[in-house]
C-alpha cells in the first residue's frame, strides 16, 4: 500500500519513510529519521533528526521521539533513539535520543507508553513492556522484558529493572528490582512474586515454586545479600530463572530493593 502524508505535516526529504505509513497533520518529521512500513503518526507529533522507529507503530498526537537529551554533558553530539516494531507511544510522551555515553536510547517491540511518560537519554526499554501514564524514567535506566509499571513513577538514574516485574503506581524508584518480583510501598520494597503476570505468561507451577524459594533465600534468611547468592549456587538448580536472578543481584550497582516488613 502507498504512504500517505497529510498536505500540512512537514516531512524532510532525507527522512526515510516506510510504506503504507501514515503521518497526520502539523506532524513534524526532521532529518535523518526512519520510519517502519506501516507505522501510523497521529497529529502533531515531532519525530526528532537521528529517530529510527519500527514497523507497525503508534506514534500518537503531540508525542515528541529523538529529541535532544536533558543532560548538561550533552554537547550536540551525533546519537540516536531506536524504537522497536508494534510499539505504541501515546498522546504527549516524550522520548530523548541518547548521549555519547552509549550512543542511543532504545525502547524494544511490543511496548505500550501511555500519555505523558519520559523516557531519557541512554534508557534501555526491553519488549513488551508497558509504562503507564506520567512515569519518569531518569537518564541510563535499564528495563528488561516484560515490565509493567504503574502511573507516576519515578525512576532514578542508572536504576535497573529486572524481567516480569510489576510495581504499583506512585512509588518512587530509587533501587534496583530483582526480575519476577512484585514492587510496592514507600520506601518501596520486595511484596513477593508477580505470581498473576508468571501465569498469564505460561510459567509452570514448578517455576514460579523454584523462583519463590531462591527469593526465600535472599529475603527471609537472617544472612546478606552475598551469602544469600552464595546459598542460593549451593543449594539450588541453576535454572535459567534462578542464575538470572543471582546474574542480576551480582551485577546491582544501586543495590536491590529491601523486603517488605
Amino acid at each position: 500500500m502507498s504512504t500517505t502524508i497529510d498536505s500540512r505535516a512537514v516531512v524532510s526529504p532525507n527522512a526515510q519513510i516506510g510504506s503504507d505509513v501514515v503521518i497526520g497533520p502539523f506532524s513534524v518529521i526532521e532529518d535523518d529519521v526512519i520510519i517502519g512500513r506501516g507505522t501510523r503518526i497521529g497529529s502533531g507529533a515531532v519525530l526528532a533528526k537521528g529517530t529510527r522507529v519500527g514497523e507497525e507503530c503508534k506514534i500518537h498526537h503531540g508525542a515528541v521521539l529523538g529529541t535532544v537529551p536533558q543532560d548538561l554533558k550533552f554537547h550536540g553530539e551525533e546519537s540516536l533513539l531506536v524504537v522497536g516494531d508494534q510499539t505504541t507511544v501515546r498522546e504527549y510522551a516524550t522520548i530523548n535520543r541518547g548521549t555519547s555515553a552509549t550512543g542511543k536510547t532504545k525502547v524494544g517491540s511490543h511496548c505500550f507508553i501511555m500519555s505523558y511518560a519520559h523516557v531519557a537519554h541512554d534508557c534501555e526499554v526491553g519488549d513488551y513492556v508497558i509504562l503507564a501514564n506520567s512515569v519518569n524514567m531518569a537518564g541510563h535506566v535499564k528495563i528488561e522484558d516484560h515490565v509493567v509499571i504503574g502511573g507516576m513513577v519515578p525512576i532514578h538514574q542508572f536504576t535497573r529493572i529486572g524481567r516480569h516485574v510489576m510495581i504499583g503506581g506512585g512509588f518512587r524508584v530509587s533501587k534496583d528490582i530483582p526480575p519476577y518480583a512484585l514492587a510496592g510501598h514507600d520506601p518501596l520494597m520486595f511484596e513477593g512474586l508477580n505470581s498473576v503476570g508468571l501465569r498469564r505468561r505460561n510459567f509452570s507451577p514448578d517455576v514460579i515454586r523454584n523462583i519463590e524459594h531462591a527469593y526465600e533465600i535472599i529475603y527471609h534468611r537472617k544472612i546478606n545479600v552475598s551469602q544469600a547468592l552464595e546459598t542460593i549456587k549451593k543449594e539450588m538448580q541453576m535454572t535459567e530463572e534462578v542464575k538470572h536472578i543471582v546474574e542480576f543481584i551480582e551485577a546491582s550497582k544501586r543495590g536491590i530493593i529491601p523486603a517488605y516488613r
